[in-house]
């Protein structure tokens, strides 16, 4: 297994994230006794609205951009700790290009599907809620494009502004909400395909761990268990983390425990040195 810890800032309004990632991957880890590569190195948060912040990442993602790909070249999945989801923006396209029919599921509160206001240079739009458009090129990122919205599958979304709600309701993006039977919804959706996992921690339940937003009505620990073990059923070629902050805002740290416990059989999977074969 290889750990890609990313610890570089990318759009991130705290340090939280960032230090987040370093603890969270290094724990990892040593869980498997993996390798762990760290990208970046923590920053000073940027202000500003989300082209200034993209193009301050740009070094840092590029680099991850260009290890990711060496690992998806030599058919070997991965774990990645990010701080914040707006590191996908370097990922997608390279899981979009080398393996256009897998879906994508991406756990989050939010949609991540919005776009940057048309001719508007200043626009503060915040980075990581337009991944998954910058992604399918509906706005130039810089790091390419290529992503089927018809690949995506939201889990446990909910949190929603009413453009992507219209673009759920219009079929362009698949929605599993959260609720009984999810393990059982979530495998009829994937329809047996591989599948590239985002895991953004403020999908949990609100006050289950310390995450930038706290979004009531989340998955339960139980919940997010019983999702990945129907993704360990499937070919994984990877999973990344997002929003694990190392502490709350008041100072207490983050416990990840019932984390690792949920996302075990997916890291089990990989851990596995199960490489996939091309179609």
């Amino acid at each position: 297994m290889n750990v890609t810890i990313y610890a570089a800032a990318a759009g991130d309004r705290n340090e939280r994230g960032m230090q987040g990632a370093i603890s969270l991957g290094t724990l990892i880890a040593r869980r498997f006794e993996a390798e762990a590569r760290t990208i970046g190195l923590p920053r000073a948060i940027v202000d500003g609205g989300w082209a200034r912040q993209l193009e301050s990442a740009a070094p840092d993602l590029r680099v991850l951009t260009g290890h990711i790909a060496e690992r998806l070249d030599g058919n070997r999945p991965f774990i990645l700790t990010m701080g914040r989801c707006a590191a996908s923006l370097a990922i997608l396209p390279l899981i979009a290009r080398r393996f256009p029919d897998a879906a994508i599921v991406w756990f989050d509160a939010h949609g991540d599907c919005n776009v940057p206001i048309e001719g508007c240079a200043t626009d503060t739009s915040y980075l990581g809620g337009m991944v998954i458009t910058g992604a399918a090129g509906e706005w130039d990122t810089s790091f390419g494009d290529g992503l089927d919205l018809a690949n995506v599958i939201l889990v446990g979304a909910r949190d929603l502004d009413a453009p992507e709600q219209k673009r759920i309701d219009a079929g362009q993006i698949a929605l599993v909400p959260v609720g009984p039977e999810l393990g059982h919804r979530l495998r009829q959706a994937i329809k047996g395909r591989r599948v590239y996992i985002h895991l953004d921690c403020d999908v949990l339940e609100a006050g289950l761990l310390a995450t930038e937003y706290q979004s009531l009505d989340g998955l339960s620990y139980a919940d997010l268990r019983e999702a990945f073990e129907v993704l360990a059923d499937h070919e994984v070629l990877g999973l990344e983390i997002a929003e694990y902050e190392a502490a709350w805002p008041d100072g207490r740290p983050n416990q990840p425990e019932r984390l690792m416990d949920a996302i075990m059989p997916v890291a089990q999977r990989i851990g596995s040195h199960q490489a996939w074969g091309r179609d």
